[in-house]
C-alpha cells in the first residue's frame, strides 16, 4: 500500500486534519476501504444501536504531551468546554436513558468547571468515568484531594500507564511521569480505589510504545499486577489494551520513522470480523469540547461530523434522529477491528 507522498510528510504546512484525512484515505485501487471491508462480511452500512454512553471531551488542555496522543493535547491548548455546553449535556442526561458518562480530555480535571460538572452528573445517578492521566493528581497539593473527591462521587477512574517500568513509560509520556503516576496510584489506593470489595474501580490503560498491536490483554494484566504489586505495593482492578490510532501525534510518529504504510497494512491484514458487532461507536456518542457531536472520539479529532439529517450539536440532541443512524467511517477504523479489537474499554474480543 503506497499511502504517502511528498505532500503528506510530517513537516507539511497542511493542517493536521487535512493531512490525516489525506494519509488515511489514500490507497491503491486493490485496497478496500473500511466500509467495503465490512460489507464483505455483511455488516455494511454500520449503524448505531441505543446510546448507552455519552463520552464528553472537556477540553484539549493537558499537563502532559504524550507521543501517542490522538487529541494532540498539551499545556498550550486553549480549547475548553464552557459551563453553558455542560448544562446542555446535563439537560440531555436528565431526560435520557443514557447510563454512563465518560469524561475525557486532555486532562478533564483541568477544566475549571470539572468538580461542579461531576457533582451534577452524580446527582442524576449516572455512572461516571474519569480518564485521568494520573500526574495531574500529583501536580500540586490541592489536586491530592482528587482521589477523595472521586470516591465521594462514585467515579470510576481509568488511567493511562503504558508500561510497568519507568523507562518505557517515561519514553512515551515524558521524563518523571512514571514516578508521579505511581505516587498518584498510591493516593487512589489509600482511599480504597483498586482494592477488592471497595466498589471503587481503578483501571489502567496500555498503549503500545511502537508500531505494533497490543499483546493479550489478560496476560499483560497479570504482568502489570505482579510488577506493580511486588515493586510498588500498588493494586488496580483491570487493564485495558488500546490500539494506537494512526491520527494526530501518532500519525506524525509513524511518518517520521517511515512506518505508516507498514502499520496500516498490519491493521488491515489483522481485521477481525468478530469485533464489528461490539464496536464502541455502536452505543457511544462523542461530544466535543464545543458541543459538536461525533460517532467516536477518533472521528472527533478528525473532524468527521455525524451523518447528515441528524442532530449535530448536543444542544440540538434528538434521540429519534440519532438512534439507528449510519456511522461515518474511515481507514482509521481498522484500528478498532484489528486483532482482539480496541475500544475505550480495551480489547473487545
Amino acid at each position: 500500500m503506497k499511502a504517502t507522498s511528498s505532500l503528506l510528510k510530517a513537516n507539511n504546512p497542511l493542517s493536521d486534519t487535512v493531512k490525516q484525512k489525506a494519509v488515511l484515505d489514500s490507497r491503491e485501487e486493490n485496497v478496500l476501504s473500511f466500509d467495503e471491508k465490512i460489507k464483505t462480511f455483511g455488516f455494511s452500512p454500520l449503524r448505531t444501536s441505543k446510546t448507552e454512553i455519552l463520552q464528553i471531551n472537556l477540553g484539549k488542555m493537558c499537563n502532559q504531551v504524550c507521543d501517542h496522543c490522538h487529541v494532540d493535547a498539551g499545556p498550550d491548548r486553549k480549547e475548553i468546554m464552557t459551563k453553558e455546553t455542560m448544562l446542555d449535556c446535563l439537560r440531555v442526561l436528565k431526560d435520557s436513558e443514557i447510563k454512563t458518562v465518560d469524561l475525557t480530555g486532555g486532562a478533564p480535571e483541568m477544566n475549571p468547571e470539572f468538580t461542579w460538572f461531576v457533582q451534577e452528573i452524580h446527582k442524576l445517578k449516572k455512572e461516571i468515568i474519569v480518564r485521568s492521566n494520573l500526574t495531574y493528581i500529583t501536580s500540586n497539593k490541592k489536586n491530592n484531594s482528587l482521589p477523595s473527591f472521586f470516591k465521594e462521587n462514585s467515579v470510576t477512574v481509568i488511567s493511562s500507564l503504558p508500561c510497568y517500568t519507568a523507562s518505557n513509560t517515561d519514553k512515551q509520556r515524558g521524563e518523571g511521569v512514571f514516578s508521579k503516576s505511581i505516587e498518584a496510584l498510591k493516593l487512589l489506593n489509600e482511599v480504597g480505589y483498586g482494592k477488592e470489595g471497595s466498589g471503587l474501580n481503578l483501571h489502567l490503560v496500555y498503549n503500545p510504545g511502537g508500531a505494533f498491536l497490543p499483546p493479550s490483554q489478560e496476560k499483560l494484566k497479570a504482568d502489570y499486577q505482579r510488577e506493580l504489586n511486588d515493586g510498588f505495593d500498588v493494586v488496580f482492578n483491570d487493564l485495558y489494551t488500546i490500539t494506537n490510532m494512526p491520527i494526530s501525534r501518532y500519525l506524525d510518529y509513524l511518518l517520521a520513522i517511515g512506518k505508516l504504510e507498514e502499520y496500516m497494512d498490519k491493521l488491515i491484514s489483522s481485521f477481525n470480523p468478530s469485533t464489528v458487532n461490539t464496536l464502541m461507536c455502536l452505543n457511544t456518542l462523542s461530544v466535543g469540547w464545543d458541543g459538536k457531536l461525533f460517532d467516536c472520539d477518533f472521528n472527533q479529532m478528525l473532524e468527521m461530523p455525524l451523518s447528515s439529517g441528524v442532530s449535530q450539536y448536543i444542544k440540538e440532541y434528538n434521540v429519534a434522529l440519532l438512534e439507528d443512524r449510519r456511522i461515518c467511517t474511515g481507514q482509521h477504523c481498522f484500528g478498532c477491528t484489528a486483532g482482539a479489537g480496541s475500544s475505550c474499554q480495551g480489547s473487545i474480543v
